[in-house]
């Protein structure tokens, strides 16, 4: 890490995960570098505050090219799969921007203190959210939680009955 300080950010992330690969810190959790590389573009600024996992990025890339012999193939490989995982990460950002949008129309025309703006928020802040979690953060009942989630009209993730959780559409 440290004989790449002087190198661009992008650059630098691609030769580090190079080497992540290549010395097989952890055989058995080579997910972990791409992940480890993530937070490096966070921590040096490219990144504000949440960068997709690169392997959003990395399934896009034929294997031939992510796997190539020469070295200057697999780190341009490497290049364009965090460009693919930004655009990842920018097609979901915009997603939720449209998603709140017209969640926010639902808010129209509520009381001044109903839970539903501050459940709106909630829910873009997490993934995924189960009854408890809108019950802890909102202090409501259990009957409440689902009414809130019936109101937004959000999708339920796990098709079960009991112990269920929902997400944004």
């Amino acid at each position: 890490m440290a004989g790449t300080r002087d190198l661009p950010v992008v650059l630098r992330a691609a030769i580090l995960l190079e080497a992540w690969s290549d010395i097989e810190v952890l055989q058995h959790a080579a997910w972990l570098g791409p992940l480890l590389i993530a937070a490096l573009l966070r921590q040096e600024g490219l990144a504000a505050n949440h960068l997709a996992s690169l392997h959003l990025g990395a399934k896009n890339i034929p294997r031939e090219r992510r796997r190539a012999r020469n070295r200057s193939d697999r780190l341009l490989a490497s290049v364009d799969a965090i460009h693919d995982a930004a655009l990842v990460g920018l097609k979901e950002h915009d997603r939720l921007t449209m998603a709140k949008s017209q969640m926010e129309r639902r808010l129209r025309e509520r009381r001044a203190n109903s839970k539903l703006p501050d459940f709106l928020e909630f829910v873009l802040s997490r993934p995924i959210v189960s009854t408890g979690m809108i019950q802890e953060r909102l202090k409501v009942t259990k009957q409440g939680a689902l009414n809130l989630v019936g109101d937004l009209n959000l999708r339920e993730m796990t098709g079960r009955r009991r112990f269920r959780a929902w997400g944004i559409v």
